[in-house]
């Protein structure tokens, strides 16, 4: 079941009860603003397209606490920019090489794992010219995630769902999501692209 919610993820976490959720896959500001798309200035297509008004601070430390509290465990993309993070030594970093070269963006991203596992290194192209948010993941990355890192029944959270490419992974494989959006647009265009692919799943 996939369960997406035009809500700050915030007020929803606190509703919640302790390990509410099996693993939580999230992807939260980093605070860069718009430097991922004009390496740290200057300006290209993708910075004139986008609005990066969301991505001028951090979560909060209370975001990262009830994040830990309603659920076992979580993968937090930019973990690197998350201080919160690393209360202690971890060796779970995922690292994602997009295999899309561009001067002015990052090569790589990477993800922090709250369990003690071997670093990891995924290589899935990021060259996705239909893109309904400006840092869009593709869903062969999520789904990776899930085959690696989740276990069959396992209950998902994204706090911070985007365009909603986690949504159609979990909905490929079977896992069960509720995922946040605060915006109502980019929550609209990920409900609208999930049932278009589960419309053209049921088609075929």
């Amino acid at each position: 079941m996939i369960e997406l919610h035009n809500i700050d993820c915030i007020e929803y976490l606190k509703t919640l009860e302790d390990n509410a959720f099996d693993l939580a896959i999230v992807d939260p500001p980093y605070g860069l603003g718009k430097k991922p798309t004009t390496g740290g200035g200057g300006k290209n297509t993708q910075s004139e397209k986008w609005d990066y008004k969301w991505d001028n601070a951090i979560p909060t430390d209370e975001y990262f606490i009830e994040l830990k509290r309603v659920s076992k465990n979580q993968i937090v993309w930019g973990g690197n920019y998350f201080p919160f993070l690393w209360d202690k030594s971890c060796r779970g970093l995922i690292t994602w090489d997009k295999m899309v070269y561009i001067p002015s963006m990052s090569q790589v991203e990477y993800a922090w794992y709250s369990l003690d596992k071997l670093p990891q290194l995924v290589k899935i192209n990021n060259n996705d010219s239909n893109r309904q948010h400006p840092t869009q993941k593709p869903v062969k990355l999520y789904e990776w995630l899930l085959m690696n890192y989740a276990k069959e029944g396992d209950k998902i959270l994204d706090t911070h769902l985007g365009s909603g490419s986690i949504a159609i992974a979990c909905h490929n494989l079977g896992f069960d999501l509720v995922g946040c959006e605060l915006d109502k647009e980019y929550y609209n265009a990920a409900c609208k692209r999930l049932k278009q692919h589960q419309a053209q799943l049921t088609m075929f």
